[in-house]
């Protein structure tokens, strides 16, 4: 049985276009349909542009890495309301960034493949600490088989990930296609919310 809390929280996923005025139909389709079109854009260019995209990817990481360096270091250098020890630990958090930042727009495309194997490894240690929580739970599970299937092929998958990072190349593209797929659903259903209601 569920709580109220958790009908109120379900509640604000199910909108119901009858309750809704014409003003806020009209910026749900709105919301809908400028998502919908980022998440198909962005799709189609790391669908059928996988590097571009990611290398595009990797110089807009470095700009956010130099912005957050250089407000680090503001921080650290002018703060007056905290310690020395955290104006410190800001300044040097500042410099790092700055200098990672920096590293990144230098050569692009290098650090794409860097942050590549970095993100492949990093996904595949979590995919295998998955498994292993989903074997280990499984006695509990009302469907043990099944848990114990996802738990062996999320280790076997992390397994694959760890030891070739390469393969993070196909969750991009993985990604890419989702993205599309998301980004249609979102235009349509842009198209179609509140369609026949007379609103106030």
């Amino acid at each position: 049985m569920s709580s109220p809390q958790s009908e109120s929280f379900l509640a604000g996923f199910s909108l119901d276009a009858a309750q809704l005025s014409k003003s806020a139909i009209n910026t749900v389709r709105a919301t809908l349909g400028i998502s919908g079109a980022v998440a198909l854009i962005v799709g189609i260019l790391i669908t059928f542009w996988p590097k571009n995209s990611a290398i595009a990817l990797t110089i807009i990481l470095g700009v956010y890495f130099v912005i957050a360096g250089i407000a680090y270091l503001g921080l650290g250098i002018f703060s007056k309301g905290i310690s020395g020890g955290a104006r410190a630990l800001d300044i040097i958090l500042g410099i790092l960034f700055v200098f990672g930042g920096i590293s990144v727009l230098t050569s692009p495309a290098g650090s794409t493949v860097v942050l590549a194997i970095f993100l492949g490894v990093f996904i595949g240690i979590l995919w295998i600490i998955e498994g292993v929580v989903a074997l280990v739970q499984s006695g509990d599970s009302g469907s043990r088989g099944w848990a114990i299937f996802f738990g062996l092929l999320s280790i076997v998958a992390g397994l694959i990930l760890v030891f070739s990072p390469a393969y993070v190349v196909a969750l991009w593209w993985i990604l890419g296609i989702s993205l599309i797929v998301l980004g249609l659903i979102q235009i349509v259903r842009a198209f179609t919310f509140g369609k026949g209601v007379t609103a106030a």
